[in-house]
């Protein structure tokens, strides 16, 4: 297809190919964040395997956008907020970075939220939890190098494969998941608002920011598009299984019986799937799932919240400079990960933010696909401009999946 036009680039050993792996999994992952687990475990509980189809159908569109962000990386070699600067000025470049720092913010608490429920699951005071993961995430970023920050985060995202094991223990029913796709109200309210969430949770706008940051900071050329596409297509598929076996596990189980009153904390939904696995050892996996998602989300968010800043008001990329080298660029990712965990601390129940943090970020995808698109068909050379069939599949798509998000947060706020 014309979308998928490339130069020709040469043919990469397989450690060159697996150096260029990072920026597309690690955003994947950080997509299956704290908010998104509650956001599946809600939607299983309340809706049981309902809603399991449109999350697996979002992949497609998922990879189709963060594609978009690899192409941009590597044939300018700017960051998203940057080049937004550069092509449409820097009024449109403020109201871009004011959509990612709603999205960054509401994230980061619902972190830091999923990180203070699985400490007092095990009688862990928030006064030593939030510190200690605050402490954690400063310590990962001040190494001052890219490629530590990513493999550190990774493998502390790697954890949330745990999420595998409690979906297969749960023992899906094969019928009822067939009947329930088939079954679905579209008049409710609430499961159109539900319906948002999990597109709001699928698309958050500080991936884009992320990725895009990543691949110029990392300075990937041309001959690594190929394995970037790869990385980021793997991550895709994963990130929506993981938050596809969450949901499982909570229709499985919380579901069973219909339509549940939903879920009040992380500790809730822990306690219903834990026994799955065994009393210690479930509440072992499911807390390691959670953590490893909040702490790697929480590290990615926070970066593209300090490089879309820093993209705007004009510092350079700083990732790759120790801390007191580029004080701007650490000080907004410090600020805002001690901010979030101390708005955590002093308000105890946040957990109505999770779903809430999701279907914001719904409301923000015109703003966030808009801006993506007409980068895409303004600042990328020819031969990777999306063009023809792919372009306008890309468009049609976005359009019926922001058209539903919209629709479904409106009818859950009335």
């Amino acid at each position: 297809m014309d979308g998928l036009a490339r130069p020709p680039t040469k043919t990469l050993g397989w450690l060159a190919w697996i150096a260029v792996w990072g920026p597309g999994l690690l955003v994947m992952l950080a997509d299956t964040d704290a908010g998104n687990v509650v956001t599946g475990a809600e939607a299983g509980a309340r809706w049981g395997y309902r809603l399991l189809p449109l999350l697996l159908l979002l992949i497609p569109m998922l990879y189709m956008v963060q594609e978009l962000t690899v192409r941009l990386g590597i044939s300018t070699g700017r960051g998203h907020g940057e080049l937004i600067r550069e092509r449409f000025g820097f009024g449109w470049a403020c109201l871009s970075t004011a959509g990612l720092a709603a999205a960054a913010i509401g994230s980061l608490v619902t972190e830091f939220t999923g990180v203070a429920g699985i400490g007092e699951l095990y009688g862990l005071s928030r006064s030593v939890t939030l510190p200690f993961a605050a402490l954690a995430l400063l310590a990962v970023v001040g190494t001052g190098s890219c490629r530590r920050v990513e493999r550190a985060a990774i493998a502390i995202g790697l954890f949330e494969l745990a999420f595998f094991a409690v979906a297969w223990a749960a023992r899906p029913s094969a019928s009822t998941l067939a009947g329930d796709a088939l079954d679905l109200p579209l008049r409710d309210h609430q499961f159109l608002y539900l319906a948002a969430a999990v597109i709001g949770a699928t698309f958050n706008p500080w991936m884009i920011f992320y990725q895009q940051s990543a691949i110029a900071d990392k300075k990937l050329r041309p001959e690594h598009l190929t394995a970037a596409r790869w990385d980021t297509a793997f991550g895709a598929v994963l990130t929506q299984c993981l938050t596809g076996a969450v949901l499982i596990a909570a229709a499985a189980t919380l579901g069973a019986g219909g339509a549940s009153a939903g879920l009040d904390s992380v500790g809730e939904i822990s306690k219903a799937l834990s026994p799955l696995l065994g009393e210690n050892f479930g509440r072992l996996a499911f807390s390691a799932g959670v953590l490893g998602a909040s702490m790697v989300a929480a590290i990615v968010c926070s970066l593209a919240l300090a490089w879309g800043v820093g993209e705007v008001a004009g510092y350079r990329r700083s990732l790759e400079y120790h801390p007191f080298a580029a004080k701007w660029f650490y000080g907004v990712y410090a600020l805002a990960v001690v901010g979030a965990a101390a708005v955590v601390g002093f308000v105890p129940d946040l957990l109505w933010l999770n779903i809430a943090a999701q279907v914001l970020n719904a409301f923000l995808m015109p703003l966030v696909i808009g801006f993506l698109v007409a980068l895409a068909v303004t600042a990328l050379p020819g031969s990777l401009r999306p063009r023809g069939l792919y372009l306008w599949l890309l468009i049609g798509v976005s359009a019926v999946v922001i058209a539903v998000g919209l629709y479904g947060g409106v009818a859950g706020l009335m």
